[in-house]
């Protein structure tokens, strides 16, 4: 099960918003909420009220639907910030010009997901399989002999 939350119209550089999000996703809920109070960048503002409310959607759904779902065990699977709208701007230069800038707007977007956990599917190296695994076998396609270069021949 999927809990997401969006943010749109974030006055602030998609490209900013992602060095913020990049930190959090993959991680846990309460290890995201740690990073993102210690975080020094404007936008992690934004990002914490975001990954509060998508907490909140998957409390809320968990106690009015009585799904089955560990609020405790939930990670961040995705957080994108995608572009918004472009506001354009202009700034007065010198000699009577102008220079036009654009100012970028974010379309923020978490997305928490419960983790799975594999049960007995780890997979181990044993004693004999290590020399396979660290040493694949040789296979007879690269053990070519070398192909026979032409001879420098004769000016045209």
């Amino acid at each position: 099960m999927e809990f997401r939350a969006e943010a749109r119209f974030v006055r602030v550089s998609p490209q900013k918003a992602r060095l913020v999000l990049d930190l959090i996703r993959g991680k846990r809920v309460e290890e995201a909420l740690n990073t993102l109070t210690f975080t020094k960048k404007r936008v992690t503002g934004a990002a914490e009220k975001l990954l509060r409310s998508a907490l909140d959607n998957a409390t809320y759904l968990v106690q009015e639907k009585g799904l089955d779902v560990d609020v405790d065990n939930l990670i961040v699977k995705t957080a994108v910030a995608n572009d918004g709208p472009r506001m354009k701007r202009i700034r007065p230069a010198p000699m009577g010009r102008a220079f036009r800038y654009q100012r970028r707007i974010a379309h923020l977007e978490i997305v928490l997901a419960e983790r799975v956990r594999k049960g007995g599917d780890a997979t181990t190296v044993t004693g004999e399989n290590k020399a396979e695994a660290k040493a694949p076998a040789k296979s007879k396609a690269r053990a070519k002999k070398p192909v026979a270069r032409k001879k420098a021949g004769t000016a045209r």
